[in-house]
């Protein structure tokens, strides 16, 4: 929904509705919410009523959530649904794992020193506080140390600065986590200077092995194993796990005392929540229940959340701790806090946070305003992204805001903090269009850039800013398909009315919990409502002082009941009269200066009432018909005269969506990708380059690229790899020519390097959609809202 962008009539939070502007006010919001209506199209979705059985044991309302998102056996239901119920996977699932444990080891008996190197997000710092505590019973404090960059002057990864300062400490062995995958150079360097590293990672693996001792990377794993979507910190805790299964005789603090802060990395890092990922948040969050990390409870305290959900960690939790590194930088503070149990520091730590986070939501508002002004000029008709700059936005907030102008506008939104010559910041997209496939084909006017289908960072040379505009947006035009209906879906999961929201829907709800990617909160519809008692103010920050993050506060009603309700980032007099019909998920509420909880109606989306208005059942438009396996040619197949033949293996979501039509099955028809290594890559590009030197014959290199079976840049990688080696192009008509090599050169290795992990990220993704299940990718293209969970998506 577009946040309406006016100002608030009165700065102490109320509205005069009665007054000339308040009326005013109250009738351009109507007007808005009537253009609003057209913006998006909800959906309920629609299953059969689960068995008689199913609502014996999880009760009308669970079961029948449950049944919706494919959870259909009384096993599975015991397992979601009871942790006691799952069989978790042991540590030794992860191949390398034994190598791991046996170096930590030996440093211990040698008295090594060992440096843990993190991230500056939530998933980062709790998997830097984990592998602190965790190694910490195993290791000396002075053997034991723990880095992490700054935000706002370095990147994300392991650096090779980074490792000869650690070198010129005595460091004897890294351990990384939530990083280090594909930082080769730095791993390199470490070599050379002795340095031994295990790394625990969810990104990236880079395309051939890196010299570590260890590597323990969930990517490893098939997409339906239950490690599979660890993030950084399940990888960091499971490392610590086997230790405590190799020597249970050291440590002294139990193994469950770890869990609550990998619940917090879980949840706040966005992964899915299923498997083994959902098992330890599970476990996790009943650990936050007994609050005995003196810091973790005064932020709850701070946030109102009790923190026995995983909704008190995404929207109390998380933010606090990301607010840190997002405006001081270091976020090294941050380990410190949920590690102390000295309260006093604890409590002074926390105050730092929780000012910290006031002052990101201050300026998340401040550049969320400036960049609507901006919007506001761009006729929106013909511009499919956004792409702002400013020289006042601080870089550490320019993702978060994206991310609400990209669902505002629905379109992907680039913002960037102009210095000097240089511009640079993050992008944010929507489901269904892929943002990292749009950026890969602007790549040339990037110096670095990096991220995912829905995220990126990037940085680039300010000049050319008006030229990725309108690159992108004619890329963006070219994927037509993709957008053919521009609404973003809502999926509605529940109807109801006012009076089911008591404590016994509450706890069915609960039963779904933890909700997260993979297992959204429930929507609920509420027809025929009506607004009263609506107010807004400012946040305040701990000292007292407004913030100006607005939110607004009011009563739903219908004529069964009422019940509380709050909009975030919303004005009241955005609030239409009259009778309206709403989408809300259900949420705790603490009372004021109580030690009890009510609920609340958290707005997720609204317009106005009308007597024929009826939500359109969710039906499955798209067929899939697999013929993977069929011996049968794609043209004798009976189904091409109906259907749409997908004859060659996909790369990623976005392609299936734009061959894809509601009308006709796709049928699967394409073959077994080729296992295309890296080294045999490079090796036929150098071989065939110096046969057309030596031949002198004219070559043609989308020839070249279809016979390597790549992408356009990943083959345009090779070549700068090429032209490295001393190989020089010489053109004579699109696309053909000769190559020459007056110089002969040794390639730059980095080059290379970029190259080998380009084509082994598509072998990845090649043979990740050729074993994906038809009915898998069935489901993904009848649930709009599902695209946003793309399996090969990365951390910028």
């Amino acid at each position: 929904m577009v946040v309406h962008r006016g100002r608030s009539p009165l700065q102490d939070g109320t509205v005069r509705t009665g007054t000339a502007d308040g009326l005013m006010l109250r009738q351009q919001a109507k007007l808005e919410m009537s253009a609003l209506e057209m913006e998006k199209i909800w959906q309920q979705i629609a299953t059969e009523t689960p068995p008689e059985w199913a609502i014996a044991a999880e009760g009308e309302t669970a079961a029948r959530l449950l049944w919706q998102r494919g959870i259909r056996t009384p096993e599975d239901m015991q397992a979601f649904c009871n942790p006691d119920a799952y069989e978790p996977t042991e540590p030794w699932a992860f191949v390398e794992m034994q190598q791991a444990v046996e170096r930590l080891l030996l440093a211990r008996d040698r008295g090594e020193k060992v440096t843990i190197w993190g991230d500056f997000d939530a998933d980062g710092v709790t998997a830097t506080s984990v592998l602190w505590e965790g190694l910490g019973q195993f290791f000396e404090r002075e053997c034991l140390s723990f880095t992490i960059p700054n935000r706002l002057v370095e990147s994300h990864g392991v650096n090779v600065a980074g490792v000869e300062r650690l070198h010129a400490e005595g460091c004897g062995l890294i351990v990384t986590c939530d990083t280090g995958s594909t930082c080769l150079a730095a791993i390199a360097r470490a070599q050379e200077l002795g340095i031994d590293v295990i790394i625990t990672d969810h990104h990236t693996l880079p395309a051939e092995r890196p010299p570590v001792v260890a590597m323990l990377n969930p990517r490893a794993f098939e997409n339906d194993h239950p490690l599979a979507t660890l993030s950084g910190v399940a990888v960091a805790f499971k490392l610590i796990e086997a230790l405590y299964l190799e020597r249970p005789e050291i440590p002294t603090a139990p193994l469950v005392s770890l869990l609550d802060l990998v619940a917090i990395g879980l949840v706040a890092d966005l992964v899915e929540l299923r498997g083994d990922v959902r098992y330890l948040a599970q476990r996790g969050i009943e650990q936050l229940k007994t609050k005995v990390r003196p810091a973790v409870r005064l932020m709850l305290e701070k946030c109102r959340k009790a923190g026995d959900r995983a909704m008190d960690i995404a929207f109390g939790l998380g933010p606090r701790i990301n607010a840190v590194s997002r405006i001081h930088g270091d976020a090294k503070i941050c380990v410190e806090m949920l590690t102390t149990r000295d309260e006093a520091r604890a409590r002074a730590l926390v105050e730092m946070t929780e000012l910290a986070n006031s002052r990101r939501k201050a300026l998340q508002a401040s550049v969320l305003k400036q960049a609507q002004a901006q919007s506001d000029r761009i006729d929106l008709s013909t511009e499919g992204a956004l792409v702002l700059a400013d020289a006042t936005w601080p870089a550490g907030v320019l993702g978060i805001v994206a991310g609400q102008l990209a669902r505002d506008y629905h379109r992907p939104v680039v913002l960037l903090k102009l210095d000097g010559d240089t511009a640079y910041g993050s992008a944010r997209s929507v489901a269904g269009i892929d943002l990292y496939d749009l950026l890969v084909e602007c790549q040339h006017l990037f110096e670095t850039f990096g991220g995912h289908p829905l995220a990126a960072g990037l940085r680039m040379h300010a000049d050319r800013i008006s030229q990725l505009r309108q690159e992108l947006n004619y890329a963006l035009r070219q994927r037509a398909e993709l957008t053919t209906n521009d609404a973003p879906t809502l999926a509605i999961d529940l109807a109801a009315r006012v009076s089911d929201l008591g404590k016994d829907y509450f706890r069915q709800l609960s039963k779904l919990e933890p909700f997260g990617m993979g297992n959204p909160v429930p929507k609920i519809l509420l027809r025929h409502v009506r607004f009263t008692n609506a107010m807004h103010r400012n946040i305040r920050d701990p000292k007292g002082k407004t913030v100006r993050f607005i939110f607004s506060t009011f009563h739903i009603c219908d004529d069964t009941g009422s019940i509380p309700g709050i909009w975030w980032g919303h004005y009241a007099y955005e609030l239409p009269d009259g009778n309206c019909d709403v989408v809300i998920e259900l949420d705790f509420m603490r009372k004021a200066k109580q030690a009890d909880f009510d609920y609340q109606a958290r707005l997720v989306d609204i317009r106005l009432s009308q007597p024929d208005l009826a939500v359109a059942p969710r039906v499955n438009r798209y067929a899939v018909i697999d013929r993977r396996s069929s011996s049968r040619t794609p043209e004798s197949l009976a189904e091409c005269e109906r259907g749409v033949v997908l004859t060659e293996c996909p790369r990623a979501w976005s392609t299936i969506a734009r061959v894809a039509r509601p009308d006709r099955p796709l049928i699967l028809a394409f073959p077994e990708p080729p296992q295309r290594s890296p080294q045999q890559a490079w090796s036929t590009l150098v071989g065939w380059a110096k046969a057309s030197v030596s031949s002198g014959a004219t070559v043609e290199l989308e020839r070249w690229r279809q016979v390597l079976q790549v992408q356009l840049h990943t083959f345009e990688l090779g070549l700068q790899a090429l032209a490295s080696a001393g190989f020089e192009w010489q053109e004579s008509n699109s696309g053909q020519g000769m190559w020459q090599r007056s110089h002969p050169a040794s390639p730059d290795a980095e080059l290379v390097q970029q190259f080998g992990e380009a084509v082994a990220e598509e072998n990845y993704q090649q043979h990740y959609f050729y074993e994906l299940d038809a009915e898998a990718i069935a489901q993904v293209l009848n649930r709009p809202d599902r695209l946003q969970l793309d399996p090969l998506a990365v951390k910028p």
